[in-house]
């Protein structure tokens, strides 16, 4: 009886599958082991690092390879952020309009929080990888922008949609 009245909405659905293709994308990123890993974070490092440190060319090879390992502690780091901003958006427009202080908003944090989580667990079993509550807490922070994201796109979509049956329904 009470699942006749809940409404499935066809984004919802295509919302949980990206969820879920993002989730997998985190898992195999995380399956790499530690040279796999640094190879691919190298390569956006050092096209970062050519584009935007000037006369990188030109520096001695000690000074390029102290700007390259700044550089590429960074780029990891975003690279953690980023996925898991997109996490939690994708888990966030999953679960629909919501206010931000609800216990849906927590869940979709909470969500996030657990992934990460277990995603560190996984690096420990990879060789060459180590699990860090650092990297959690960054995932987490990255999961947070990405619901607060979904929610102003959810917020200005209703408003606008609310604003044109309006105007049709005055005209």
């Amino acid at each position: 009886m009470i699942f006749s009245t809940i409404r499935i909405y066809p984004a919802r659905i295509v919302f949980a599958l990206l969820t879920i293709a993002c989730m997998v994308c985190i898992f195999c990123f995380s399956m790499d082991n530690a040279n796999k890993s640094s190879d691919k974070s190298g390569r956006v490092t050092k096209t970062a690092v050519q584009t935007f440190v000037k006369d990188y060319n030109k520096m001695p090879p000690s000074k390029q390879m102290s700007v390259m390992d700044k550089a590429e502690h960074i780029v990891r780091k975003l690279a953690h952020y980023s996925i898991y901003t997109m996490l939690g958006f994708l888990a966030s427009l999953t679960v629909g309009r919501r206010r931000l202080f609800s216990k849906k908003s927590l869940g979709v944090l909470l969500f996030c929080f657990l992934y990460a989580c277990s995603d560190e667990i996984h690096q420990i079993f990879v060789p060459g990888r180590a699990g860090m509550f650092t990297d959690v807490l960054i995932d987490t922070s990255g999961a947070l922008t990405g619901m607060l994201i979904s929610m102003a796109v959810m917020w200005l979509y209703f408003r606008i949609k609310s604003r044109r049956e309006a105007k049709r329904a005055a005209a």
